[in-house]
C-alpha cells in the first residue's frame, strides 16, 4: 500500500482535536493541534452539551488549517479522513462527523469511523517506544474502566469492566463532593499529592473477587459517609481523603492490571485513558515493572485526554488493515457506541 496522509479529528465532547499522520516509513504523527472548552464549562461544573457542539463549530477549521500549515501539506494532499463516529455527545459528534464526511467529499477521499476508545486503545503506538503486539491494555477513562487483550488492530478480547462506576467517574464525582472545580478528575489527584497515606483508609472494591472485574460507586458512597462524618472538613482532611480515595482506586487497577498480566503469560501492559495519565498509578506500576516482571507503557501526557492524533493513528492503522473505510456520504454519530462490537 502506498504512503498516506490520514487526516484525524476528534469532538467527542469538549475538546477539538485535529491532526495529521504520514503512514510512510511506518508512521509517524506530522502534527497536532487541540483546543480545551475547560474555561467555558468551568462555571457551570461541568461539561454543557449546547455549548460544546458551539464550540466545535468555531474551532474545526481554524483548527485544521493549523495543522496543514504547520506540517506544510495542502488540503488535496489529503488521503482519508478520520472521525470520532462515538461514542460522546450527540451533537459534538455530529459536529465532527458533518465536517470530515463533507470535506472528504469535497476532496474525494474515503473516511474512516472510529471508536472513540479504540483510539485511546491505540494511543501508546504514537510514543517514542511503542508496545509491540500482543499486550493487556488497561483502559481507564472517564466512562469506561476496562482489561482487554490486545492481539492486533480490531484485534480485541475483554477480560473485565468496571460494574458501576468508571474510576475516571469516581474520581469526578469525588471530586465534587470535596467542593473541587471542573475539571474534577486532575484537581483531586493534585489535592492528593498534600494528603497522608493511610490517615483515611477506604475499601477496595472487588480486590479479592478472583475475576477481573472493577467496582468503584461504593468507594464514592464511603467518601460521601466521611465526608458527612467530619461534618465540613478542612484543607487538610480533604487532601487526607483524596488521597486514601487515590489510594484505594490505584490499589485496585494495579492489582487487576497485573493479575491479567499473570493470566495472560504476555508481560507487556498498556495504560491508555485520562485516568492513565495519574502519576500515583504510574509511579506504582514503575515499580513493578523495575522488579522485571512486566513491561508497562503509556501514552505521553498530551496523548492521554482526548486528542486528534490518536484518531488519526486509529484511522490509519485500520486502512492499512482494510477495517471500516468507505466512501464519504451517509453517515451517523453513535453516541451509545457499544464498545464490544469492536471484540472479535
Amino acid at each position: 500500500m502506498p504512503p498516506m496522509l490520514i487526516l484525524g479529528i476528534e469532538s467527542s465532547c469538549d475538546e477539538t482535536g485535529v491532526a495529521l499522520y504520514d503512514t510512510q516509513a511506518g508512521g509517524r504523527l506530522l502534527t497536532h493541534a487541540l483546543h480545551s472548552q475547560v474555561a467555558t464549562h468551568r462555571e457551570y461544573g461541568g461539561v454543557v452539551p449546547e455549548l460544546a457542539s458551539r464550540d466545535h463549530i468555531r474551532r474545526v477549521v481554524p483548527l485544521l488549517r493549523k495543522v496543514l500549515n504547520d506540517a506544510r501539506r495542502a488540503r488535496d494532499q489529503i488521503d482519508a479522513v478520520a472521525y470520532t463516529q462515538g461514542p460522546g455527545l450527540a451533537g459534538a459528534l455530529l459536529v465532527g462527523a458533518a465536517f470530515a464526511e463533507g470535506l472528504a467529499m469535497a476532496l474525494g477521499v474515503p473516511v474512516i469511523p472510529v471508536h472513540h476508545l479504540e483510539g485511546h486503545l491505540l494511543s501508546p503506538l504514537l510514543s517514542s517506544q511503542p508496545p509491540p503486539f500482543p499486550f493487556i491494555a488497561l483502559l481507564v477513562s472517564g466512562g469506561h474502566s476496562q482489561l482487554m487483550r490486545v492481539d492486533g488492530v480490531g484485534q480485541y478480547r475483554l477480560l473485565g469492566e468496571t460494574l458501576d462506576d468508571a474510576a475516571g467517574e469516581a474520581f469526578d464525582k469525588t471530586a465534587k463532593l470535596l467542593g473541587l472545580p471542573y475539571p474534577g478528575g486532575p484537581a483531586l489527584a493534585a489535592l492528593a499529592e498534600r494528603g497522608r497515606s493511610g490517615v483515611c483508609v477506604f475499601p477496595r472494591p472487588l480486590l479479592n473477587s478472583g475475576d477481573l472485574d472493577f467496582s468503584f460507586s461504593g468507594l464514592k458512597t464511603a467518601v460521601l459517609t466521611r465526608v458527612r462524618e467530619i461534618g465540613e472538613p478542612d484543607e487538610r482532611q480533604r487532601a487526607d481523603i483524596a488521597r486514601g480515595f487515590q489510594d484505594a482506586i490505584v490499589d485496585v487497577l494495579v492489582r487487576k492490571a497485573v493479575r491479567a498480566i499473570g493470566i495472560s503469560g504476555l508481560g507487556r501492559l498498556v495504560v491508555a485513558g485520562g485516568v492513565g495519565a495519574n502519576r500515583e498509578l504510574r509511579r506504582r506500576l514503575n515499580e513493578i515493572a523495575a522488579q522485571g516482571n512486566i513491561k508497562v507503557f503509556y501514552p505521553e501526557f498530551e496523548f492521554c485526554t482526548d486528542n486528534g492524533a490518536m484518531i488519526a493513528l486509529a484511522g490509519a492503522l485500520r486502512f492499512q488493515a482494510g477495517i471500516s473505510q468507505k466512501p464519504a456520504g451517509a453517515f451517523a454519530a453513535r453516541p451509545r457506541w457499544p464498545l464490544g462490537e469492536l471484540f472479535g
